[in-house]
């Protein structure tokens, strides 16, 4: 006979706040209308609901030379022009998360294209995965810039990789309205969970 008393395990849900770096915000070298507002309207995210997650992690775009990834001719398909280049000022994180104080903060790109968050390593050469894994996580909530290219390609790693998996709409933006539906399909397809941010 089964304990229907037993109480069921708790969720332990990080934060991924992917590439909020003024690169690719309104006068950055990739820059995508309305980044400036995702990046305040994730900072006051963070400030009010920082208690529900057990881990805020960040990502960052860190190139140093990736390769194909940058073009003097980009199509903007495979290959970009540079942006988020080690070092400069445009690569940090974006101003408005000066407070946000990451618990882990991830870096990527340097020598590969290195769209999604698990393809890059915090200050202790852990992966992402390691990270959330050391932590105990088994669900994430993935924000950030953007939603067509980075955000979605961390989110489909997340899954992948077994965490329960979710993109806050309300706290992303894809590079064209096209995108993002073509995002949103692929992400749905692939088991992610898309909803606005919690309101409480």
């Amino acid at each position: 006979m089964s304990d229907t008393t037993a109480t069921p395990p708790t969720t332990r849900r990080a934060l991924v706040v992917v590439d909020v770096q003024p690169t690719f915000c309104e006068g950055g070298e990739l820059a995508v209308d309305g980044g400036n507002r995702v990046a305040h309207d994730v900072a006051a995210y963070v400030a009010a609901h920082r208690g529900r997650y057990a881990l805020v992690v960040t990502t960052q775009d860190w190139h140093v030379d990736p390769g194909d990834h940058f073009s003097d001719t980009p199509d903007f398909v495979d290959s970009w022009p540079p942006h988020g280049i080690a070092g400069t000022p445009n690569a940090e994180l974006h101003p408005a998360l000066a407070d946000l104080d990451p618990d882990v903060s991830v870096k990527k790109g340097q020598y590969a294209h290195g769209y999604s968050g698990f393809e890059g390593t915090d200050g202790d050469g852990r992966t992402l995965e390691q990270a959330l894994r050391d932590a105990r996580v088994d669900a994430v909530d993935v924000v950030g810039l953007v939603e067509s290219h980075c955000v979605k390609r961390t989110a489909l790693d997340a899954v992948g990789l077994g965490f329960a998996t979710r993109v806050l709409t309300d706290l992303t933006i894809p590079v064209s309205a096209e995108q993002g539906v073509l995002a949103r399909r692929e992400l749905a397809a692939a088991g992610v969970e898309l909803t606005g941010s919690p309101a409480t």
